[in-house]
Parts: structure tokens; sequence; C-alpha cells
């Protein structure tokens, strides 16, 4: 893979870490990362993401594997030489510099010339916009501010990769959501690789060329964010990404690329997939609340209201099916709360481009 823009590519070969003998926080991980990227490690607590950053970093060593970046290895490479740029949840800003010292100092440990230090400080303050406030000392920043200049100082030096571990899980929710798009915006001008961790799923979504998502060590699928959002490779994508409703079945008949689903209670639904599933198969089958839609269509079961949450835009309308099963459409026609009510019964369509079956 070639480099671009100064970036760099970056490959994981069967990388394996573990921490007590028998135990693989990461387990077999093959990745290949594209220079120029936005990729996000996505997963829950404990999922090996993390592990794989610092890994990445150098600051833990893989116990197997390889990890490649422009097609050479470095797991033999101090973190300090692999020209990689890091941001913590912490910011880790040193509380006695500047914001201008603080972003000028990996320059300076680099030993580069003092006419260079002043010009990259300025020109990456100037595009984080915090050149008007390069004399104030973190202590004197706000949230946002003080993620701006580690932002910055991850930048300066013009690293071929920069890393940044749940960089917003410390701000609120409206400073988040801005910051998510300064920084994809600042990725996009600089186009240096960047692998981004989380656990939060919109934001991988909002700010991702591409996710990979982690659970138990290993990555459940790669791909673009609406690929994994309406092709969830397996039932754990299905349920970590965004809301979705989860029905338990029983495959009653096949027919070419459509099987028919008995969830209980005298209901039965059509699902084309391609998943082996033969008449007898338990499934999980997946459809997204959004994707559930109040009325006449295809697919209709008749329902009973269990409660309604009313969400400003959306309308979250709580059901429970003839089998007992619970079930959640989310509607963005808010107004009708003003003609439902709790125990009415009403009609839902499932579309069945929109379901997902996962064998049991």
């Amino acid at each position: 893979m070639q480099e671009m823009n100064g970036s760099s590519s970056v490959s994981f070969r069967g990388v394996r870490k573990h921490f007590t003998e028998g135990t693989n926080v990461v387990d077999d991980l093959d990745l290949n990362i594209r220079a120029g990227e936005f990729l996000t490690l996505l997963g829950p607590s404990g999922s090996g993401k993390t592990t794989t950053l610092m890994m990445l970093a150098g600051f833990e060593k893989p116990t197997g594997g390889d990890i490649l970046v422009a097609g050479q290895s470095i797991v033999e490479t101090p973190p300090s030489r692999r020209n990689i740029g890091m941001v913590f949840q912490s910011y880790a800003l040193f509380p006695h510099m500047t914001v201008a010292e603080n972003v000028a100092f990996p320059l300076k440990v680099r030993g580069r010339p003092q006419s260079e230090v002043r010009e990259r400080t300025h020109l990456i303050l100037t595009m984080v916009g915090m050149e008007a406030i390069a004399d104030r000392r973190p202590s004197q920043l706000s949230g946002g501010q003080q993620q701006r200049v580690a932002v910055a100082r991850a930048l300066v030096f013009e690293p071929h990769i920069v890393l940044m571990d749940e960089p917003l899980a410390a701000l609120d929710k409206q400073l988040r959501e801005r910051m998510q798009m300064e920084i994809r915006s600042l990725h996009d001008k600089v186009g240096v690789t960047t692998v981004y961790v989380t656990h939060d799923q919109t934001e991988a979504l909002t700010m991702s060329d591409r996710i990979a998502v982690f659970d138990g060590g290993r990555i459940q699928q790669v791909g673009e964010p609406n690929e994994v959002y309406e092709h969830p490779a397996n039932e754990f994508v299905a349920g970590f990404i965004g809301d979705n409703n989860m029905l338990r079945g029983v495959v009653s008949k096949r027919s070419g690329k459509d099987a028919l689903v008995d969830i209980g209670g005298n209901v039965q639904l059509r699902v084309p997939t391609e998943a082996v599933v033969e008449p007898g198969t338990s499934v999980m089958l997946a459809i997204r609340p959004e994707r559930v839609s109040l009325g006449a269509g295809p697919e209709v079961l008749q329902t009973t209201i269990q409660k309604m949450i009313y969400a400003g835009d959306r309308l979250h309308v709580h059901c429970v099916l003839p089998g007992g099963q619970a079930i959640t459409a989310t509607s963005s026609e808010a107004d009708r709360i003003e003609t439902l009510r709790t125990g009415d019964n009403i009609s839902l369509a499932l579309p069945p481009e929109h379901c997902r079956l996962f064998p049991q």
C-alpha cells in the first residue's frame, strides 16, 4: 500500500495479546487500515480495542503476530520512533506550560529549529482555532479547548498516524457532538491516517470512513458505517450498533431465498436471507425500530401498545406481540401521540427487506 499525504497504511497480522496465561485480550487479529483513512475501533469495555491501539502506539507489545506500518514491521520499534501522534481521554497536557508551549513540545524534543517550531505551532493553533489564547495555561481552558490543544499537539510534528483513545468521553453531549465534527473536518484537511477508539456507536457512525466492531478480543465486522448498521454480520453487531428489535423464532419453511419464521402466537413472517437455515432452525430476527411502521404495509402484525415515549422529533411506541415478545416502533410522526393510547390495538408493518436473520 502506498503512503498518501504523509500518512501511512497499517496492517495487523495474526496479532495476539494476553496478560495472563491462556487469556487472550486480543485474539488472532487481522486488520488492514488504508493510508489516510479514519478508522474507528468500536466495542464494549474489555473487547480489546484499546489494547489494539496501545500495541500500535508501542505501549504494549504483542504476544504474537506482527504489526506493519507502510509495509515495515514496527513491533521492535520503540514508541518514540514510530512517528505516531496520540490523543488521550485525559488530554495529558502539561499544566505548567502555556497552550503554545504544550503544542510546541513534540517539535522541541525532536530538535526542530526554533523558526520551524514557531511556524508549525502557529499554523496548527490557527487550524484548531486556538491561536488567540496561545498564552493561557490548561487550567484556564474549557474541556473542549483542552481537547483542541491535545489534538493540535498530536498533529504538529506531522505524524504519519494519529491515535485517539476515547478523546471525547469527558465532554457533555452538545460539546461532544461539535467536537466530533471538528475532529472529522480536521482529519479531512490534514489527511493523516487516524485510528479512533470509542464505545459510542453514534460517534463511530458519525465520524468514520470504516468501523471495526470488536467483541471478546476479536473483530466481528469491518465495514463502512451504513454497512455495519444496515447489514450487521452477526447477532452481536446487530444488537450493539444502534437499537434493534430482537425477536426469537423458528424457521417453519424455506422457499428459495425466503424463510418463513414462526415468532409465536400464530404469527409467521417472511424474511429474505442468505443464511443457511432449514426448517426447525432456531433464529433471531432483527429489525430496527425506525424500520417498523405504524399502519398498513407488508408483513402486518396486530399488536397492543404497552407504553409510548415522546422524544420531540420521534415517538417510540413499545408494543407486545400475540406470542408475548416485545417490539418497538420509532416514528417521526411524533404528533401521533395525540391519537394513540396505552392499551390500544394497532397494526405494525415489518418490511421483509429490513429484517435480518441470525441462526442460533
